[in-house]
């Protein structure tokens, strides 16, 4: 009886009309056709999984077509980094020394996907200065008795002259030098003269001659990623430290290998950097320009970082006078910004001293640096060399460490003129107080800290000025 007594009261409402009719599906024809629903993106998501410079490592699920800028940016956000421009994600084979810095357009899941199981592959985030360095100053990697131009081309060309030329579709410079290259199955290297043309790399087999007949192809870039060697002479046997390979996409392993050696920093630099180039023209230039674009007022070819937004809110002051003021002037701003810091610092060691004794002072004042990201503890000197060259050979680039021949003083690495300059950094003892210096004693510190600082200010006896510092990060 209820059942029909409910059946009956559902009966007596009226029927409320459907206001989208055209959404009802019919029997004979279905109103809903593909093109009225949305498309749906799927987009497939795989797992990566990058490492720091401390082995620390961390996972992430990213889409299939993320690039490695992409990567870095959600690296910084998620750590909280300053984004200077120069994060950059490297592919690094563990067993055969190889590394390679991943272009920014490059799609990572696109990278692993050319691994091979025999390999040890693994990505790092780490910071390269070095990577649009070429974009601010040709000049200096790209020496004169390393390229030619073509016949109707001026020889003295301008600053951007040289860009422009690497860029363009119809020139290109020729670079041309002497490489050792490693014979194909054989663990000898032959010292060969090498041409770099738009069509491919070139070796001549009858000296320095550039005939067509006397020129031998080597290698073409397309499908094929280039290398540099960071073990030097252990795996491979090179003759020199400045090596680098070309690898096939997919190949078998180390036997496919394209190995060449050069016999300095800078002509490695040269042929790398050409390469570079020559493979991805102007898409390189479109990577370097993306973090500036929009910026009004800014020259391509001398852009400085732009400064985050915490920086760009804050005033130097001067509060040392009857009136306060605004510091204009940059060095400045830095000088008592450094100043500041000392006093704090020294007020910190005060507070510290009046509830210890004098030992425990001066046993803080020598390991104050150890919490400073510049500092290395027990690093070799290959090791402090490798890491600068994995940051860039940028003017500047340095890390400070423990010197492995003498225990009590410390090693200032720094990067200079593509070449890692060693200075010992000694401890002087004077009137019962221990200081630091790099020139005899002429300039001293309390600490190393306060080297660092002046040195980041101040060339002084070192060849240029402290700008870049090696860290080791952790993710």
């Amino acid at each position: 009886n209820r059942r029909k007594k409910k059946g009956e009261s559902i009966l007596e409402n009226p029927s409320i009309p459907n206001p989208f009719p055209e959404l009802c599906c019919s029997p004979f024809a279905s109103v809903l056709s593909a093109s009225l629903l949305p498309k749906a993106t799927s987009r497939k998501k795989q797992v990566i999984k990058v490492y720091s410079e401390d082995d620390t490592s961390r996972a992430l699920e990213v889409p299939s077509d993320i690039t490695a800028r992409d990567v870095c940016q959600l690296l910084i956000l998620k750590n909280h980094y300053v984004d200077d421009h120069s994060w950059t994600l490297f592919e690094q084979l563990t067993h055969t020394g190889l590394g390679r810095a991943i272009e920014d357009h490059e799609l990572v899941v696109e990278v692993q996907s050319n691994w091979v199981m025999e390999e040890e592959t693994k990505l790092y985030f780490r910071k390269n200065y070095a990577k649009y360095e070429f974009f601010k100053n040709p000049l200096s990697f790209f020496p004169d008795h390393m390229i030619s131009f073509p016949s109707e081309t001026n020889a003295a060309l301008s600053h951007s002259g040289i860009l422009q030329m690497f860029l363009s579709s119809s020139t290109y410079p020729e670079i041309h030098g002497y490489l050792h290259a490693k014979e194909q199955g054989k663990k000898s290297w032959k010292k060969l003269y090498f041409l770099l043309r738009r069509s491919g790399l070139y070796f001549s087999t009858k000296g320095t001659s550039k005939e067509p007949r006397h020129l031998q192809f080597f290698c073409e870039f397309s499908n094929s990623d280039m290398y540099m060697s960071l073990t030097g002479k252990k795996i491979s046997g090179a003759p020199t430290n400045y090596g680098f390979c070309f690898k096939p996409n997919k190949s078998g392993g180390s036997r496919d290998l394209k190995q060449l050696c050069a016999d300095d920093e800078q002509s490695r630099t040269c042929w790398m950097t050409a390469i570079r180039l020559l493979k991805y023209g102007m898409q390189l230039y479109q990577n370097y320009m993306q973090p500036y674009q929009g910026r009004s007022g800014c020259s391509p070819l001398n852009i400085t970082p732009m400064r985050s937004i915490s920086e760009n809110s804050l005033v130097a002051m001067d509060f040392s006078g009857h009136r306060s003021r605004i510091i204009d002037n940059p060095t400045e701003a830095l000088s008592v910004a450094v100043e500041e810091g000392l006093a704090w610092r020294r007020r910190g060691c005060l507070r510290l001293n009046s509830h210890g004794s004098p030992i425990a002072m001066s046993n803080m004042g020598m390991s104050i640096h150890r919490s400073q990201s510049w500092f290395h503890h027990k690093i070799s000197r290959e090791e402090a060399q490798r890491l600068i060259l994995q940051h860039g050979l940028v003017d500047g680039v340095f890390l400070v460490r423990d010197s492995q021949s003498n225990p009590k003083t410390f090693v200032l690495s720094l990067s200079h003129g593509l070449k890692i300059k060693h200075f010992q950094i000694v401890p002087l003892e004077d009137d019962g107080k221990l200081f630091y210096t790099l020139d005899d004693g002429h300039t001293r510190f309390t600490d190393l800290i306060q080297l660092v600082e002046f040195y980041q200010l101040n060339k002084g006896v070192l060849p240029c000025k402290l700008k870049h510092y090696c860290a080791r990060i952790a993710l």
